[in-house]
Parts: C-alpha cells; structure tokens; sequence
C-alpha cells in the first residue's frame, strides 16, 4: 500500500526534516486529519507544523487532560514556594474531606491519584464536570472505591478538582487563576483554563472517532471514572466548559502554548530561568504508583500527578513527564534532553484514550533528529 503524503504547513529546523516528513505520512494515512506539532529544544521552537483543512498554527483546539499538566505545573510551583506541604493531611485544610476514612491521605495521595475518588454513582451532569469547586463538595463526602494504599487509578474527571480545592483553601485562589498568574500571562502562552470569549472565534469544535467495530464499552471502575457514558466530543464543544477550564477535562488550546508551557518548566525561555528548581523537578518526576492503573489497566502509569512519559515512549528518559488528552493529544517534557513536545489533533482518534498511537512514530523522529 502506498502511503499518501498529505500538504504539512509550517516550518521545522534543519536537522528535524525527518520530523516533517514523518508528520506528513501520519497525516497520509489518515485522510481528513487536522493536527498541530510543536517541539522545542532547549527552550527555542524547532518545530512548527500543523496539516488539515481550515486548520492553522493558531487555531484552538479541545485538549481535554492536557490541563492536567498544567494542573500540576502550578501545583509543583506552590510546594516549591512552600505555600503547599506534600505530606499535609488534606483534612487540616479541608475539614469536610474527612467523611468516608479519607482522614489520612495527604496531597502526595491526591495527585498520585491514590485517593480512590473517581465519580459519582449514577454520574455526573456536565454542569458539574466542569465546575471544579462544585465537583469537590459533591466527593468530599464520599467513601473511597478502595481502601487508601492499596492501588492507584486514574482520576480522569476529578484529579484537578480535588487537588485545585486544596489549593483554593490554602491560597484563597483557584488553580486557574495561578495558572494564568504564574504561566499563561508571563509567557503569553496560548494554552487556556477558562478561554475567554474574545477567543472563541479561533476555536475549531472537536470531532468524534470514526465507529469502531466491536469496541466494547467501559466497565467497573473504568465506567466511574470517565462518567460513561458522557459524550466527550458535546462536552469539549459548550461554551460553558471552555469558558470554565476545568483542568481535569476542560483545556483549550494549541500545540504552540503546550510546548512551550513544558520548555519553561525545565529549560531558559523568554529570558527567563527554568520554572522547576532541581530538587521540585526530581519530586515530581519520581515513580509514585508502581503496579497497574485500576482504572486504565496501564503500568506504572504516574510520576508525581504528571503520566510517566518514558514508560510509554521507550525514546523518552524516565524523568520525562507530561499528560495526554483524550482526542489523542500528547505533551511533554524530557529534562534529560531538553526537549518540550506537543502533538494535537482536532478529530479523536480511532483507538480512542489519551496520546493517539501516531505519537510513537512523531516522538521517535523527533528523537532521532538529536
């Protein structure tokens, strides 16, 4: 079979040809694909590539968990600030939390998603999805799906209401508002929690997946956690949840603004020295949660809060941390090479779940070109 290569706009350096060209093929063989690449090395942009139709570098496209990362960028931001304690019982800032045995988990358990808080049973509105504060009043009373220490699952909704109220109490200031504090504004990053209305004319609605046969639907701990069977493409595309930005599942935004978000937290960018000092840097990319993911069957899937990048793409150094989104989005960053990646995709992607497989081959060209 003959691959076809598909028009790529944009510009790459010159040892990273071979990224273009293996974005190209990617986008060959899947016809109608819209889709933005963004890598930076040491800080400075090398590449700048996106290919579709009506689709541009700066168009904003629905990024889902990829506001995870910078959930947890901020998070790590306000532990090396000592305004947060990682091992701070959640209860001495949020008395409510204490329902259900839940007295000893710690920060650390909330972003090692440790504290078995994955939904509600028989699921939530998206009115309340996206809106973070409320979603963590309505787990604070709940009881865990599994005794704390003894497993780990992804916390797909909630991860970021549950540590974002912690925030909030500590601070007085929601994870939003920090983000666009200490990240969004500082950098002129084109990465949202909360997208303003101004913006929204540059915003492309997500597309679903094509039908895939056979594909079964989730069940037990998968179905809390991803509040199935909620339609994620509805979700991305009302206006409430964009202007929202809940970090869980709400983000907007452009490979540029993610790449460049994971180029400050561990290289000089805009003149300005790396956000993560090394001690921050080695807590939050340790292996927190060895085994396998009970919700999402994956293997050591966690660093601290961030997915464990370099268990996934065997290119990649084991510090290298970042997160996916569910249309197929992957971004990263990789202290050992100072590479800051972000790949995203307007269409879900048929194998459906976070980092669509077409990462494998970007990430290993773009690895190659070092």
């Amino acid at each position: 079979m003959t691959t076809a290569i598909a028009p790529v706009r944009g510009t790459v350096d010159a040892r990273f040809t071979g990224v273009r060209d293996a974005f190209a093929a990617v986008a060959g063989e899947e016809p109608g694909l819209s889709a933005q690449l963004s890598v930076r090395l040491h800080g400075r942009p090398v590449v700048d590539l996106w290919t579709g139709q009506d689709i541009t570098g700066d168009a904003l496209l629905a990024l889902y968990s990829s506001g995870k990362g910078a959930a947890h960028l901020v998070t790590a931001l306000l532990v090396q600030d000592g305004v947060l304690e990682l091992d701070r019982p959640v209860v001495r800032d949020w008395p409510e939390f204490a329902a259900g045995g839940k007295g000893g988990l710690t920060l650390r358990d909330l972003l090692a998603h440790r504290a078995g808080l994955l939904g509600v049973a028989g699921g939530l509105s998206t009115d309340e999805l996206s809106d973070e504060p409320r979603l963590a009043a309505r787990l604070a009373p709940l009881s865990p799906a599994w005794e704390p220490g003894t497993g780990y699952g992804y916390h797909a909704f909630t991860v970021a209401a549950l540590t974002g109220e912690v925030v909030r109490r500590v601070t007085g200031r929601t994870l939003q508002e920090h983000y666009a504090e200490r990240l969004r504004i500082p950098y002129g990053l084109d990465f949202h929690l909360g997208l303003p209305e101004s913006e929204e004319p540059r915003y492309l609605p997500a597309q679903p997946q094509p039908a895939v046969p056979g594909q079964s639907p989730p069940t037990g701990l998968t179905t809390l956690a991803f509040n199935a069977p909620t339609d994620l493409v509805s979700y991305a595309n009302t206006r409430a949840v964009r202007a929202r930005g809940p970090a869980s599942s709400g983000s907007v935004g452009t490979a540029r603004g993610l790449a460049k978000m994971y180029a400050a937290a561990i290289s000089t960018v805009d003149d300005r020295a790396p956000l993560l000092a090394p001690g921050t840097l080695a807590e939050f990319t340790t292996p927190h949660s060895p085994g396998v993911d009970l919700v999402t069957g994956e293997p050591d899937h966690f660093l601290l809060g961030f997915e464990a990048q370099g268990v996934r793409y065997e290119a990649l150094g084991a510090r290298a941390f970042g997160h996916s989104g569910a249309v197929g989005a992957q971004s990263f960053a990789d202290p050992d090479t100072g590479l800051a990646y972000s790949y995203t995709r307007r269409r879900f992607s048929a194998g459906g779940g976070g980092g669509a497989q077409e990462n494998h081959r970007l990430i290993a060209a773009v690895t190659e070109a070092l």
